[in-house]
């Protein structure tokens, strides 16, 4: 029997390829790059035309539902996530990468309702893999059934991470810190390809244990949290016990005792909330 939400979900599917058809169309032309944040938080004309062909599309058919998407919230709308359905967008998953032609770009589309999350689609576009995964109905790639890892020992295992944009020279020292002692367990190795859905669906396909992050949003990991739990995997906060969805920090990992060892060696910070209003970028 199709799930309540699943009429949600296949219209996520459908805007997901949408979306990809304009991404890799744009990956062949100039692209228009401007910064955010920093020099190293860009964002470009695609992310904000695909966020508004997703939006737009869901306003028609579903016009009570609500949205967090990461241009939006750039430009000033509230991110607040309510009981109401919502749908929490991440445009261009890898704006970096997409603007480089690094070949690992994601458009992710999560959606919450009472503050639980229902589905996540993540189609890593360039690729042509469109991972899906609704609560209690488990996780695929292209159809196929995805299962985490079973592996038990931390020095048989890959993790993923990423730099984020931030470089504060204190908090740089944070990353590298915790890098050097999850390399040093020993790990396998330390890999991230430079879109936090793509690496948690790395962690659900069980091609890498786990993988961890501070500084991420609400919508990078949003549609990632269900492939991963849906595909068997755990999810927690850096500092150990749940993951909470907005407070920009995650461990997404095949078992809890891989997850437990790489919380051991990680050096947390606690960057500003998702759901904490900021000034709006100018």
């Amino acid at each position: 029997m199709p799930g309540l939400w699943q009429d949600a979900m296949d219209h996520a599917v459908i805007l997901a390829r949408k979306a990809g058809e304009i991404v890799r169309d744009a990956v062949q032309n100039d692209l228009k790059i401007m910064c955010k944040s920093s020099s190293v938080d860009l964002v470009t004309k695609t992310d904000q035309n695909v966020e508004q062909l997703i939006i737009t599309s869901v306003k028609e058919k579903f016009p009570e539902h609500r949205f967090i998407g990461e241009e939006s919230v750039a430009a000033g709308e509230p991110c607040v996530l309510t009981d109401k359905p919502t749908w929490i967008i991440d445009p261009v998953d890898g704006t970096t990468n997409f603007v480089h032609g690094y070949p690992f770009v994601g458009i992710s589309i999560g959606f919450a309702v009472n503050k639980t999350l229902e589905f996540g689609v993540v189609y890593s576009c360039i690729e042509d893999k469109m991972y899906t995964a609704q609560k209690g109905k488990g996780a695929f790639c292209n159809g196929q059934p995805l299962n985490v890892s079973d592996q038990k020992e931390i020095n048989q295992s890959i993790v993923a991470t990423e730099f984020g944009s931030d470089r504060d020279p204190e908090v740089v020292a944070k990353i590298f810190s915790s890098m050097r002692k999850i390399l040093c367990l020993p790990v396998h190795g330390i890999r991230g390809v430079g879109s936090a859905a793509i690496n948690m669906c790395l962690v659900a396909s069980g091609c890498v244990e786990a993988y961890y992050e501070i500084g991420v949003h609400c919508w990078d990991i949003a549609a990632g949290a269900v492939i991963v739990s849906e595909a068997g995997g755990v999810l927690k906060d850096v500092e150990g016990g749940p993951m909470d969805l907005m407070s920009r920090r995650v461990v997404a990992a095949n078992n809890e005792v891989i997850a437990e060892r790489i919380i051991k060696e990680i050096e947390a910070f606690p960057p500003v909330r998702d759901d904490v209003p900021v000034n709006p970028i100018q």
